[in-house]
């Protein structure tokens, strides 16, 4: 079980590495997110978005953060609890987006706190450089494993990004793991080291989506002849049973997750209970998260917890060499070295998605809507089309209109894709399928979906889908269905976020009357559009 420490700032869970021109490396552990008891039930957490020097990889650079660390401090708390987050924006480095929003993936918003939930321009404006905007988060009766991260433009890719644990006394896999505390949090991510602004110039320019340098592994990694920086060590003691909630903190690359001579059980999909399934191999999309269970059931040694990755081609970037993206799997007692074993690399049974089960079955509800969503990318630019029409964001958040009467298609912009879904409905997603070479994680806000046709098999599911937030879409097409009983506007977007920010994204808005008259902003989120507007661009 996770000790009480993990909630307050004695918990250091990850680290980050600066070098100097020299190579040198000095580690440094991120600092747990300032969080108190205001009321019984409330986390109040205060994270300082501030521009900080970096070396994850130990290429040095600037970087954007929560609290001066990549990743950022992870938040924690219990089920029922209400999260209340002040974010103070007080970056300033000129070479990198100067405003933020904060977005809380996989977290269930409803109609009264949709102004709450931070997606720039659908539900809130940017906060502005030197202002402050606290989110009232109730988690209700959600659990598992869920992320934050910058939802503006592509500013997560300058290490905007960390994990949130919501735990549950009660969970059913709970006979499963000895061991669910902060050194059993594993975050993967891509790493870069141009800033956003500059890589997306170069796509906008070029239609070519950026790739990475390298991979970070609980924020640290290697690219091909950088320095070796010290691989990421996860602890374990024979005997014992550990549950590793592992996240893909990426704006591209899907990382394949394993461990040499272990089998990982999944317990958990995107906040989802998952009736146990033991493979050998996870493969992880962007935004994606899985609890698995490892039994630390082999001889006292050195073991490589495997993160490979893929994401466009690598010989666009030389630096990068995705078989350096790992950490290493330690017994106590085993020696303070590097495994001698080659990684496993590709062998096992490998995860598929279609075969996950939720613990808690039920059927996916009969449709009452459907609609089908065709992705196409226009050649040779930065441009992605759903349904013939590229996402753009609007000057006037989606629920800014709806509140201030837009009932139908109609009112809102073309370019801002929106659809208008009634309240209380199950809507059916069909994706059909496609032949681009890289697998789309849709991901929809506020809420989860039934996973009635995954893109991993032909098989369809309504029996007992898995649930969950984050889906591929790809060459064998995908079938989702979700509830409209939390209304509002929810961005439903690639969570490749060169091709979200490319227009890959549409708005579902439901329950447009519910939410007039049952969603009353604060002033702090009224005053964040005159704040944001009022900014030269570049502060914006």
């Amino acid at each position: 079980m996770m000790q009480e420490c993990w909630i307050l700032k004695c918990s250091g869970i990850m680290k980050f590495l600066a070098a100097s021109a020299s190579a040198s490396l000095l580690a440094l552990r991120a600092l747990g997110a300032t969080v108190s008891t205001r009321a019984p039930n409330v986390k109040a957490i205060t994270l300082d978005i501030v521009n900080a020097q970096g070396a994850p990889d130990g290429f040095q650079r600037s970087l954007v953060t929560a609290n001066g660390t990549y990743p950022g401090p992870t938040i924690v708390a219990d089920m029922g609890d209400t999260l209340v987050v002040t974010v103070n924006n007080r970056l300033d480095d000129p070479t990198m987006r100067r405003s933020t929003s904060i977005d809380f993936d996989g977290i269930f918003f409803s109609t009264d706190n949709a102004f709450e939930e931070g997606t720039p321009f659908v539900t809130a404006c940017p906060i502005a450089p030197n202002a402050s905007f606290t989110y009232t988060i109730p988690l209700g009766t959600q659990s598992g494993t869920f992320w934050y991260h910058s939802q503006l433009s592509v500013q997560y890719v300058d290490g905007l990004r960390g994990a949130i644990v919501i735990r549950n006394p009660n969970d059913p896999n709970i006979d499963l793991y000895d061991v669910d505390d902060e050194s059993t949090l594993i975050q993967v991510g891509d790493w870069w080291h141009n800033t956003s602004t500059s890589l997306l110039a170069g796509y906008v320019a070029t239609g070519i989506v950026p790739v990475s340098d390298s991979g970070t592994f609980n924020g640290v990694g290697r690219f091909q002849g950088g320095p070796e920086v010290p691989f990421a060590v996860v602890n374990v003691e024979a005997g014992k049973r550990y549950r590793f909630r592992i996240i893909n903190v990426s704006a591209r690359n899907v990382f394949t997750m394993s461990v040499d001579s272990h089998n990982l059980t999944i317990i958990e999909t995107d906040g989802v209970a998952t009736v146990p399934l033991t493979v050998n191999q996870v493969e992880m999309l962007a935004g994606q998260r899985y609890s698995v269970v490892l039994e630390a059931n082999q001889p006292v040694d050195n073991y490589w917890f495997n993160a490979p990755f893929v994401g466009g081609d690598p010989t666009r970037n030389l630096n990068q060499n995705a078989t350096l993206s790992r950490g290493i799997l330690r017994y106590v007692g085993a020696p303070d070295a590097e495994p001698t074993a080659p990684m496993s690399l590709g062998s096992g049974t490998a995860l598929v998605e279609a075969n996950l089960r939720p613990v808690e079955a039920k059927p996916a509800p009969e449709p009452d809507m459907n609609i089908t969503l065709n992705l196409v990318v226009t050649t040779g630019k930065a441009q992605w089309n759903v349904n013939n029409v590229s996402y753009l964001s609007p000057e006037v958040p989606t629920l800014v209109k709806i509140l201030d009467g837009a009932n139908s298609s109609a009112d809102f912009n073309v370019t801002e894709n929106t659809f208008i879904l009634p309240a209380n409905a199950t809507i059916q997603v069909t994706f059909p399928p496609n032949d681009d070479d890289e697998a789309h994680p849709f991901h929809l806000h506020g809420n989860n979906f039934f996973v009635v046709k995954s893109n991993s098999s032909d098989e369809v599911n309504t029996e007992n889908p898995i649930r969950r937030d984050v889906s591929g879409v790809g060459a064998a097409g995908t079938i989702l269905r979700f509830r409209t009983d939390r209304p509002g506007p929810w961005f439903f977007h690639c969570h490749i976020f060169w091709h979200m920010q490319a227009g890959l994204a549409t708005v579902m808005a439901s329950g447009l009357d519910d939410i007039r008259a049952e969603d009353h902003p604060n002033a702090a989120w009224e005053a964040l559009c005159p704040a944001y507007d009022a900014l030269p661009t570049e502060l914006q």
